[in-house]
């Protein structure tokens, strides 16, 4: 079992091996449901956005002016990419490097973090959800795309490849129910089924505890 560091660092350079082709692979295959999940952000006024994961920033087109945005990312060549995109937009934004399993914020910091493609990234997506429950206001939303197992699911294949592809890249076997069980303090507010047949699912959360 690798380290939390040993981890990092993988996660570090795969995504650095990923960064030119990134966009190429996974824009095309994303952008609709991308764009599905930001418009939760346009439903009540958020004045401070996290993008956590943020990447090559993929989701930085989709935004609207108004927020002060916030985006954090492990990978210097996807931030590299990132910073290219928003020099070419007119938004109030940050982006800062730092993993997401220990954000650089203040506690109710936010009040609405996306969480798109991150959680079967992490080796540990339980703390990189604790971590975003931290940061939100109470009342406030996190919006989560990404692919998941259901309680009791049995995907033999999705299961025998996620030890390897989790190593490279992401994992195939996060079941999100488990993840969630352990930050009582947010709730579901909408899930729905997002690409692959439902295996990519649109989640909006809402901070409901202290």
């Amino acid at each position: 079992m690798p380290s939390e560091r040993e981890s990092r660092a993988t996660l570090r350079y795969t995504y650095t091996l990923f960064a030119p082709v990134y966009d190429a692979f996974v824009a095309p295959f994303t952008a609709r449901a991308r764009r599905d999940s930001l418009r939760r952000l346009w439903e009540g006024p958020h004045a401070e956005v996290l993008l956590v994961g943020i990447g090559s920033g993929l989701d930085l087109p989709l935004l609207r002016q108004g927020p002060h945005y916030t985006g954090i990312d492990l990978t210097p060549a996807m931030l590299a990419r990132a910073r290219r995109k928003a020099a070419a937009l007119n938004l109030d934004i940050r982006l800062d490097q730092g993993d997401a399993r220990r954000l650089p914020y203040d506690d109710a910091a936010f009040e609405a973090v996306v969480l798109h493609l991150i959680l079967a990234v992490t080796p540990h997506p339980e703390q990189v959800l604790a971590e975003a429950a931290r940061v939100l206001r109470h009342g406030g939303r996190a919006l989560i795309l990404d692919k998941f197992l259901h309680p009791g699911q049995k995907a033999p294949l999705r299961r025998l490849v996620s030890p390897v592809l989790g190593l490279l890249a992401t994992r195939t076997d996060v079941v999100f129910e488990d993840v969630l069980a352990q930050t009582p303090e947010l709730e579901v507010a909408s899930d729905q089924p997002a690409l692959a047949g439902g295996w990519f699912r649109r989640i909006e959360l809402r901070k409901t505890g202290l």
